[in-house]
């Protein structure tokens, strides 16, 4: 049975000192979340000099992780509704840290299948508790949004953190050295997330299995989770073969095509930090329609271009286009299910992970059969398709659900 949807906020002093340190926990936990999705990209150059890991090995790891990732998605935000956000942050960031710890230790490649399944928990488990959390803590839809856009953000601020540090700190730290550091830091984080007063866990008195799938067939849920199907495997695609695009149809060199994919991610955050800041006009659905549009142009004069400068600038606009879309969509979730945040973020999160996972294989197979400009031609409809959901989603057809705090 439901329970009203409890709220952190106070009129007194402590009270925003109270939000400020939830905030800190969430933004901390995506901190986490992101060294835990890239940390296999970063450390693999090292990894398969010692343990002569062939490619065949490496795309069996990205698998696994991002299978472990998807199934437990589900589970893990209907717990989260059931025992309340303070679990997964206080354990996510132990997991992500045993994790480092067995890869930093790894003398053999069923120890790197281990890492990183608990990559793909331990992450899973951030993910949603951190933007579970900071959806809760507003009510008004564009301070929600914002909010949302700081935590993406941190994300990448943790992806960035690895490969940085492996970057300045091999040859002195060595990546057993760099990774039990980072194992210390989660820790520390745990340590830290344990400290504040959480809200109460919104289904305290249970959450039936029924009732939990039953969020995951709400017409409203759906629609927005076949959005952030397409959005996310836009993502995947655009982060993992832009710079091969470059490289292979416009004939860039290795450095100058890396600049460019490094532009695409610096855009994406520095588009997000400003949204965090709730200074753009647009919020929302409106956010979301504009941006899969100014995606879909962006992408398309992309495959049609013939002249570096203008590829690279395309690629910039692109992770400033696409910046907004995934923390709009999950605002507007967290606005339409204040009760059930956690239920329908895994529910989200899974259809999410199924496009990431889904959509650049389809891009890989479709660029083996007719080359790569024509394949990733076929991102451009993905984003109109991202248009065209949001469209369905802001008309309010009949027979969404609109959770207030009570079961429908």
């Amino acid at each position: 049975m439901s329970t009203p949807v409890p709220s952190p906020r106070g009129s007194s002093a402590s009270g925003g000192q109270r939000i400020g340190r939830l905030r800190a926990a969430a933004f901390a936990g995506m901190f986490l979340f992101g060294i835990a999705a890239a940390l296999l990209g970063a450390t693999l150059p090292v990894l398969s000099e010692r343990l002569q890991i062939g490619l065949g090995r490496v795309g069996t790891l990205f698998l696994v992780m991002n299978a472990c990732m998807l199934a437990s998605s589900f589970a893990l935000g209907a717990l989260q509704d059931r025992f309340g956000m303070k679990p997964p942050l206080v354990v996510g960031p132990l997991v992500v840290g045993a994790a480092l710890l067995v890869v930093a230790g790894a003398e053999s490649y069923a120890q790197l299948v281990l890492a990183v399944a608990l990559l793909g928990v331990g992450g899973s488990a951030l993910n949603g508790a951190s933007n579970a959390l900071v959806a809760d803590l507003h009510e008004d839809p564009a301070a929600k949004s914002a909010a949302l856009n700081l935590v993406g953000l941190f994300f990448g601020f943790g992806a960035l953190f690895i490969p940085f540090a492996i970057g300045l700190l091999l040859r002195t730290a060595g990546l057993r050295g760099i990774l039990t550091a980072g194992a210390a830091l989660c820790a520390l984080v745990a340590v830290a997330n344990a400290l504040p007063a959480y809200p109460p866990a919104k289904q305290a008195g249970g959450l039936s299995l029924a009732e939990a799938v039953r969020f995951a067939r709400d017409p409203l849920v759906l629609l927005l989770g076949f959005l952030l199907f397409f959005q996310s495997g836009n993502e995947f695609i655009l982060g993992g073969y832009t710079s091969t695009f470059l490289r292979s149809e416009l004939g860039m060199g290795v450095g100058a095509a890396s600049y460019a994919l490094a532009g695409f991610w610096a855009a994406l955050m520095l588009t997000r930090g400003w949204l965090g800041r709730g200074r753009s006009s647009l919020t929302g659905g409106r956010l979301v329609m504009a941006s899969a549009a100014a995606s879909a142009v962006a992408t398309a004069l992309l495959v049609t271009a013939s002249r570096p400068p203008l590829a690279v600038l395309l690629v910039v606009t692109l992770g400033a286009a696409v910046a907004g879309i995934f923390p709009a969509v999950l605002g507007v979730a967290g606005s339409r299910f204040p009760a059930h945040s956690g239920t329908v973020f895994g529910v989200l999160f899974t259809m999410a992970l199924s496009g990431g996972m889904t959509l650049p294989w389809v891009t890989g197979q479709a660029a083996a059969a007719w080359g790569l400009r024509p394949a990733l031609g076929l991102v451009v409809l993905q984003f109109l398709a991202v248009l065209v959901l949001q469209w369905l989603v802001t008309a309010g057809r009949p027979g969404f659900s609109v959770d207030r705090g009570t079961s429908n």
